[in-house]
């Protein structure tokens, strides 16, 4: 826009009273800087704005048309300035994260719950999905933040840790037992005579395994796979076979005799997960909140 804002100010003040005096006193400036500020415009657009009569001043046919988009444009403005003062007072905002299923589950939704007790009006996109699809929209600034197991990242990614987690293989004592009585075999031949329970190929998790199977020559002869961990655990549950789970999420079930863990040796290295968001952009004060937060939150014991 090539004219001066503040033109259309006077613009709209003088049409809406119907009176250059009347809009020099509401706007605090003198009636010849009015009628300057009205000619400047009238001769910017080339149009006559104003029929001056003896009662003030009555818009013209262009100068009603312009009047809407005016007013239209001012009111945007001050809803514009309400969410603003919206934002501050009430700490109003919205934040988009990437995050798998499971992590989504077992690690975000406890720190999004007293999140959202603190301050109630933060909105929030949620999207699920695999780390990598999480790192391509993440790159593209298409969601604010993810939280995902670490991997190599771009240079303009920032990693930032909250927990170590540990995989390992569990099954049901019941299908231990029965594999023994049906191959023979001891808990500790569970990979070459047991069904294995995998995530699909492509998952980090799933790559992650893969690569220790092949540090330690280790050959599944049957696997069975599941698209999420959840699922995957409710196979081991009911007895499909051993499941390699993240065992910080299936705590509860080690500690009570539902799942037996199958020892590894050497046992697979920990590795963390943590909150990804592009390092460049500034962040939104809602994202800010939030980055503290959960800082504060992961460190409790």
């Amino acid at each position: 826009m090539e004219q001066n804002l503040s033109l259309y100010r006077i613009f709209f003040e003088v049409a809406q009273t119907g009176n250059i005096s009347r809009a020099a006193k509401n706007l605090y400036i003198s009636q010849p800087a009015i009628s300057k500020a009205i000619s400047k415009l009238e001769d910017n657009l080339n149009l006559p704005l104003f029929i001056r009569n003896s009662r003030g001043v009555q818009l013209t046919e262009e100068g009603a048309i312009l009047f809407e988009h005016v007013r239209a444009a001012f009111e945007t403005l001050d809803r514009g300035e309400d969410e603003l003062k919206r934002m501050t007072e009430l700490g109003v905002g919205h934040i988009r994260i990437g995050v798998s299923t499971v992590l989504c589950k077992y690690v975000l939704l406890p720190c999004l719950k007293e999140f959202v007790a603190r301050f109630p009006h933060v909105k929030f996109t949620i999207r699920s999905q695999s780390t990598l699809q999480t790192l391509e929209l993440l790159e593209h600034q298409q969601i604010d933040l993810g939280l995902t197991a670490e991997t190599p990242y771009k240079k303009n990614i920032t990693f930032d840790k909250v927990m170590d987690i540990e995989d390992g293989f569990v099954a049901t004592p019941a299908y231990l037992t029965n594999m023994r009585l049906r191959e023979g075999a001891a808990q500790s031949d569970v990979f070459r005579n047991g069904t294995i329970l995998m995530l699909e190929k492509g998952n980090v998790s799933r790559t992650y395994i893969e690569d220790y199977f092949r540090e330690q020559h280790i050959e599944p002869a049957h696997l069975l796979e599941a698209s999420t961990m959840d699922l995957l655990i409710d196979f081991a549950r009911i007895g499909l076979g051993a499941g390699c789970v993240i065992k910080n999420f299936v705590k509860d079930e080690l500690q009570n005799g539902t799942f037996l863990e199958i020892p590894m040796n050497p046992p697979i290295p920990k590795r963390s997960i943590g909150f990804v968001f592009n390092s460049q952009p500034v962040h939104s004060k809602a994202l800010n909140m939030f980055i503290k937060f959960y800082r504060h939150y992961y460190q409790k014991p």
